[in-house]
């Protein structure tokens, strides 16, 4: 007969001690994490700004039972919401990912660490009203920048050199684990209520990708990080109120998660929690597109304009070839009907037939009015991809972390273009210099959708000095935000 399974409960699995430790006693020292910081919550809030312009995101916003107002509550930017912190992460979370333009990670596993910011804003809203009306001091904006830093490094550490997608997991799940740890910190739980409160994160079922990918694409790979950054504020509410958590819910055998969703595999790490991952964050500025198709989409934006300039049509063209990498090609290369805007932005063939056949790639061309066109679906059946085994090791080399493509234009009578390339997108770290001045101009036409004129310089003034906005309470910086 086999050996009983012991019932001595164990020591925590490192992982959850590591994160908890990095959030607990980690002194960020980085101006540059800082400055990047700022900028990723100006470009992050701007994202969900232009997101309420659209009716599938907005009914989702707002309280559970309509009218509800929580006194002390957090707001929700750009609404006249205030709730609980909780829903409040939702639909702060929801907006800000809805049209894919918030910030990237790309390593073994991708993903959009500033997701997390849901969780952190409304959490740090909510703290703060409530010290204010108690008589105590709240948080500043400057907490806020660090909690972001920090979900950051752990959503983007734990990616490096884990892929949940491989195994069918959402990278949501990052999101959530992330999330749970900066706001446990945040609520002023111990080392043992983080871990407890971190491991409640990992235990629960994890989201599937099924509605990132065909034949199931859908609206639910919009509010999904909402959704995780919401559970994780819940679940470190639940740990603060002395609710037990389970020390080895990564390596118990069976049930633990490896065995059970990793197929057996201990989590790999490349380097310690740090700031790394901020310093190094990818901005999405020109184009609302997966961001595997950023540089795609630069290349045909010069591809209209040359043949605009030489009188050729996109009739004319025979076939058009995009050179590429691995992940490229696994997540959105897709042929096919495309049936929503979920569908149609995870698709490079349609985020290169579009930009060639107008000269732009707005949040709108995924709509149906622009969909409509069947110049685009001719296009996108001319258009292949093949991979680049050098595209595929600069991708993953941390040294480079490029995001390449290369499109080779082809034409009826047999002539063609040269090829145009991309490696790194305009809102790479090697390109920041060139990137910032443009992401500050995408935050003010993101202010003049919602904002009057005088609204959006007061947010302006706070927003675009580093000083200013770091010793600001966060209460009073949030309801610049509040129509």
């Amino acid at each position: 007969m086999s050996a009983p399974i012991s019932n001595v409960r164990p020591d925590p699995d490192q992982v959850l001690a590591d994160i908890a430790d990095y959030v607990l006693n980690h002194d960020i020292q980085s101006d540059l994490a800082y400055e990047t910081a700022r900028n990723c919550l100006i470009d992050t809030l701007g994202c969900g700004l232009e997101a309420l312009e659209y009716p599938a995101c907005r009914k989702l916003l707002g309280p559970i039972v309509p009218g509800t107002v929580v006194p002390q509550g957090a707001k929700v930017p750009g609404t006249q919401f205030q709730l609980d912190p909780v829903q409040a992460a939702f639909s702060i979370g929801a907006m800000i990912r809805w049209l894919d333009f918030n910030d990237t990670w790309l390593a073994a596993e991708w993903g959009h660490p500033s997701d997390n910011l849901g969780g952190i804003l409304a959490v740090a809203d909510w703290l703060s009203r409530t010290a204010v009306a108690a008589g105590k001091p709240p948080l500043t904006m400057r907490a806020v920048l660090a909690g972001m830093i920090k979900a950051h490094e752990i959503q983007g550490c734990i990616a490096l050199e884990n892929s949940f997608n491989k195994v069918g997991l959402d990278h949501v799940v990052l999101v959530k684990v992330a999330s749970t740890a900066v706001v446990a910190q945040m609520l002023g739980l111990d080392r043992d209520e983080v871990i407890n409160a971190v491991s409640l994160a990992w235990v629960d079922g994890q989201s599937l990708r099924t509605y990132r990918h065909a034949p199931n694409t859908g609206s639910r790979k919009s509010w999904a990080a909402g959704d995780a950054t919401s559970r994780a504020v819940r679940l470190a509410l639940i740990a603060r109120s002395g609710e037990m958590g389970y020390p080895s819910v990564l390596s118990a055998k069976t049930w633990g998660f490896y065995d059970v969703l990793f197929k057996g595999q201990p989590f790999k790490f490349q380097r310690p929690y740090g700031s790394y991952v901020m310093e190094n964050v990818l901005f999405k500025i020109s184009y609302p597109a997966e961001f595997h198709a950023q540089t795609a989409v630069e290349c045909a934006m010069q591809l209209h304009e040359q043949l605009r300039l030489l009188g050729r049509k996109v009739e004319d063209i025979s076939r058009i070839v995009i050179r590429t990498h691995e992940a490229c090609i696994r997540i959105i290369d897709k042929q096919g009907p495309l049936n929503n805007p979920a569908d149609r932005d995870h698709c490079i063939q349609y985020m290169v037939a579009v930009p060639l056949l107008y000269g732009r790639l707005t949040a709108a061309d995924y709509e149906d009015g622009v969909a409509r066109d069947p110049r685009i679906d001719a296009l996108r059946a001319k258009i292949v991809c093949v991979e680049d085994p050098a595209y595929t090791r600069d991708y993953h080399d941390p040294a480079k972390r490029s995001i390449a493509n290369a499109l080779t234009v082809e034409f009826e009578d047999g002539a063609r273009l040269d090829e145009v390339v991309c490696e790194y997108p305009i809102g790479h770290l090697r390109r920041r210099a060139e990137g910032i001045p443009l992401l500050e101009a995408k935050f003010r036409t993101n202010l003049a959708r919602v904002f009057p004129d005088r609204q959006q310089r007061r947010i302006l003034d706070t927003s675009l000095d580093q000083a200013r906005l770091e010793a600001m309470p966060v209460n009073e910086y949030v309801d610049l935000y509040v129509i």
